[in-house]
């Protein structure tokens, strides 16, 4: 054990549906990952090349609150599918990139539009709008070898009781093996490491006050007020 100059930060989990705790490495968001999304973020849905940002490990935040980021005015939710590696590599087959998942919870995505917008426009960076604190809610993660691999099912967000996004894990882009396989050619994955796979069409604004349920059939529902 090295001689620390200043105490270990602590390590970053999440909790699973079993009551275990998963230990988090990193963690790789892709962009435009439904048509629908991507055609209302005034981009061509028509399959390209995949793309990736990072939020930070303890973005993560299973306390079902979260709190308003300051400087924006335009923070938007963004429900996602959330995968949990077990194992990576390099260069994985598509064909082998399911068996390096440990299993999936609900997660959002939430975004300082306004700050991301403006990196966009500047060619920078997305982090000042993705990587805020507590910026990724999430549910507990189910273990793929009691649930399976979902490559489909009802995806959804509601603000207020309203609903805002209704979509399916099958109108993603690029599956869940592809993200996987793709990614492994550009980083070593590894244990610990989290996909969050894209969101569908409907993305929009929250105030202090909203209570926002976000839900994946076969995973549950994930209730979340912003403070």
């Amino acid at each position: 054990m090295p001689d620390l100059v200043i105490p270990a930060p602590p390590q970053t989990t999440i909790p699973t549906a079993d009551g275990g705790h998963f230990p988090v490495r990193r963690v790789y968001c892709i962009g435009r990952n439904f048509a629908d999304h991507a055609i209302e973020m005034g981009h061509d849905p028509d399959r390209e090349d995949p793309f990736f940002f990072q939020k930070n490990p303890d973005n993560l935040d299973p306390s079902g609150t979260f709190p308003y980021p300051s400087r924006s005015e335009d923070v938007h939710h963004e429900v996602e599918l959330l995968i949990a590696l077990k194992s990576g590599g390099t260069d994985i087959a598509v064909d082998d990139a399911l068996d390096h998942v440990w299993g999936y919870g609900v997660a959002l995505d939430m975004t300082r539009r306004d700050l991301q917008g403006i990196a966009k426009k500047s060619g920078r960076p997305w982090e000042i709008g993705k990587a805020v604190e507590r910026s990724a809610p999430i549910g507990p993660v189910h273990a793929a070898s009691r649930i399976g691999h979902p490559s489909e099912g009802r995806i959804t967000v509601s603000v207020n009781g309203q609903t805002k996004q209704d979509g399916d894990l099958n109108q993603m882009i690029w599956k869940v093996p592809e993200m996987i396989a793709y990614l492994s050619n550009y980083f070593e994955l590894a244990a610990g490491d989290v996909i969050l796979g894209g969101t569908p069409a409907g993305v929009g604004p929250v105030e202090r006050g909203d209570t926002m349920v976000a839900g994946i059939e076969g995973l549950g529902e994930i209730t979340v007020r912003v403070t």
